[in-house]
């Protein structure tokens, strides 16, 4: 898909408003900077900022950059990315330890799936069981944690979480080395792929997880504060973006492809498609925020209440002004 079809694409996808800026005042400025730097992840559910290339370029950025990081919300926080999606309970974390994040708002929902073996068929079968993860503290071993503590186990005594640093978790798994393995895409379409386990939570599909966004948008608060007018920009890009892989995720996967986010476009496309892409105009992510602040609180991962997590890490005004903006 080469960038004329890719923007008439999106301008489909978001009712024709793709070149179209609207202010947020009564005429909106030029952006401060005509420079970002994006996350680039191993994450092929962050699809809306790995395919924002040209949108971003429509808002006025000349300079677009991706700087690799497997922990985008620290990367925000040291100023090394500007701007990057990551999943919820993580910027809390990340807000909750003092990083200079402001999260901007709800992208999507959904992403992360929890596998397991023949001997693991729900939740509390992981009790005495082995689950792997990257580290302890990682994304996969905190949501386990919420979804073990919800159900009643104590799951620092009832799993064992098994790390090994010459072997990926997933690779653990499809040898029948753990029980259980929390994915993220293209690791459940692999795992289906091969005919590896089956899924006990959906993120996407099963309550509480798909009641709330999985992934939010931050910026880094220095960023946030000194450019408003980018900072808008680029959040509209990916809403834009979020957009088009609702509406049309055949061209979506296929920039993934194209812009090498994506070694497989089957995995894309299907990763597009079970992934809910529509409800950034309906959730509220607020309300996301204080469900992982007080599961996080629960368990013992923070200390700060959701009060306070909502009000030193975000800011919903661009979002808000987006809402009416960006009326489907």
């Amino acid at each position: 898909m080469h960038r004329r079809g890719f923007i008439s694409g999106i301008a489909a996808a978001v009712g024709g408003s793709l070149l179209r800026p609207v202010s947020i005042g009564a005429a909106e400025a030029a952006p401060e900077t005509t420079s970002v730097t994006l996350a680039k992840t191993p994450a092929l559910c962050n699809a809306p900022q790995f395919i924002a290339e040209e949108l971003l370029r429509a808002e006025g950025f000349t300079e677009i950059r991706f700087v690799e990081t497997i922990e985008p919300e620290s990367a925000i926080g040291a100023g090394k990315v500007d701007f990057s999606m990551s999943y919820a309970s993580r910027f809390v974390a990340a807000i909750d330890a003092g990083e200079p994040v402001t999260l901007l708002g709800g992208i999507m929902v959904g992403c992360f799936e929890l596998f397991g073996g023949d001997n693991v068929r729900s939740i509390g079968d992981l009790k005495g069981k082995t689950v792997g993860v990257q580290a302890i503290g990682s994304m996969p071993h905190t949501l386990v944690t919420l979804m073990a503590a919800q159900i009643g186990l104590d799951p620092k005594t009832d799993i064992r979480f098994v790390i090994d640093p010459k072997l990926k978790p997933i690779e653990l798994f499809a040898a029948g080395k753990i029980d259980a393995f929390l994915g993220f895409p293209p690791e459940p379409q692999e795992l289906r792929a091969r005919k590896i386990g089956h899924v006990l939570v959906n993120t996407a599909l099963d309550r509480p997880w798909s009641q709330y966004f999985c992934c939010l948008l931050a910026g880094n608060r220095d960023f946030v504060r000194k450019n408003p007018v980018a900072s808008k920009g680029v959040l509209r890009a990916i809403l834009k973006a979020t957009d088009l892989c609702a509406g049309d995720p055949a061209s979506a996967a296929r920039q993934l492809v194209d812009r090498g986010f994506a070694q497989r476009y089957d995995y894309a496309l299907q990763t597009l498609n079970d992934n809910p892409y529509d409800k950034w105009r309906e959730y509220d992510p607020e309300d996301t925020l204080r469900f992982y602040a007080l599961r996080l609180h629960e368990v013992g991962f923070i200390k700060a209440s959701p009060q306070k997590i909502i009000a030193d890490g975000t800011d919903w005004r661009f979002l808000n002004e987006l809402k009416h903006e960006l009326k489907a």
